[in-house]
């Protein structure tokens, strides 16, 4: 065997070694790992504050040091995310381009809406990276003292009393909300949890059901008071505000907010961005600042992910059914 013959075999031999230790990809064997070698963008489908654009900007700054990559947020707001999650259904399958998808457009869209220009199967999911409960807010001047007194007042003067959403999840939930107390809270849309804030703040709309972050922010001013919780118990930042249950509402929601990637992105690529975002989810710091904002820090692996999507559709879309509430 002549020396350069020697070469070629020394080498084959240590990829196959390299490969056997699971090091390298045997069927990738003469191909180093390149993903990402480019900047990765995280499109979040609503206006900047909510707990998603929270979210996508805590991890975004801690990816970008994992993956060796810049990691860019870039907000698509509009009618209940669906112009941002149908941006990402359509872009290349990658690894490029994410969304910080949220249970309202992967969830209760599909059960609210009958026509969606995108599908369940347009996405593969990558990971948790967290859940919250909501927050019911009313403007402080507001002259009632709690829930109840809310509800009665918007059962005497209906065509005065209305509430502020920005997604479906928040629609369907607040529907679930009327009907079980008889209230009369009309829907009013907005782009963003902070828009819907915003709007109870100004007295355009009576009541609304938010994400603790940007709803436990809100309540450091005087504009804004908190009347209940949908979590199971009371929450650590907020521990003077009552939970419908203890109320008497049969209405106990916790939302998420996950990474996924538009469907068919390969599989490697998808491990990798899980193994990422699951090392930052585990990073103290990032553990405290997204506990501060009233959000349990979660990741997950891409099929227990895939899986509570796909339950969850079917729950809802029977809780949208029975209720007859659709938004088309």
């Amino acid at each position: 065997m002549n020396p350069f013959s020697r070469r070629r075999a020394l080498a084959a031999a240590s990829l196959a070694g390299l490969a056997a230790l699971g090091l390298l990809d045997a069927a990738h064997a003469t191909d180093a790992p390149t993903f990402p070698s480019r900047p990765i963008t995280i499109v979040v489908g609503y206006s900047p504050g909510g707990a998603n654009d929270v979210l996508a900007r805590i991890y975004a700054d801690k990816l970008g040091a994992e993956l060796g990559q810049p990691v860019i947020v870039e907000n698509r707001p509009g009618v209940a995310a669906i112009i941002g999650s149908q941006y990402v259904a359509n872009a290349k399958p990658d690894g490029y381009t994410l969304l910080m998808g949220a249970s309202g457009p992967m969830v209760f869209n599909h059960a609210l809406y009958r026509k969606l220009p995108y599908k369940q199967g347009d996405f593969a999911p990558i990971s948790l990276v967290g859940t919250f409960p909501l927050v019911l807010l009313t403007q402080a001047s507001n002259p009632a003292k709690n829930l109840a007194e809310l509800v009665d007042a918007s059962k005497k003067q209906p065509d005065k009393s209305n509430y502020g959403a920005s997604a479906a999840s928040f629609q369907l939930i607040t529907e679930l909300f009327n009907g079980q107390t008889g209230a009369r809270f009309a829907h009013v849309p907005y782009k963003g949890s902070n828009d819907s804030i915003l709007a109870v703040m100004s007295g355009d709309v009576t009541m609304t059901l938010v994400d603790a972050g940007p709803a436990t922010t809100a309540l450091q001013g005087s504009r804004v008071k908190a009347l209940a919780v949908t979590s199971g118990e009371r929450l650590k930042s907020l521990p003077q505000v009552p939970t419908m249950k203890e109320l008497g509402i049969d209405l106990s929601v916790t939302l998420w907010s996950g990474l996924l990637a538009p469907a068919a992105t390969p599989q490697p690529v998808i491990d990798r961005l899980n193994q990422a975002i699951v090392r930052v989810g585990e990073m103290p710091e990032v553990k405290a600042r997204i506990t501060a904002l009233s959000i349990d820090p979660v990741t997950s692996s891409p099929q227990a992910f895939a899986q509570r999507i796909a339950s969850e559709i079917k729950f809802w879309s029977q809780v949208a059914r029975e209720k007859n509430i659709y938004a088309d």
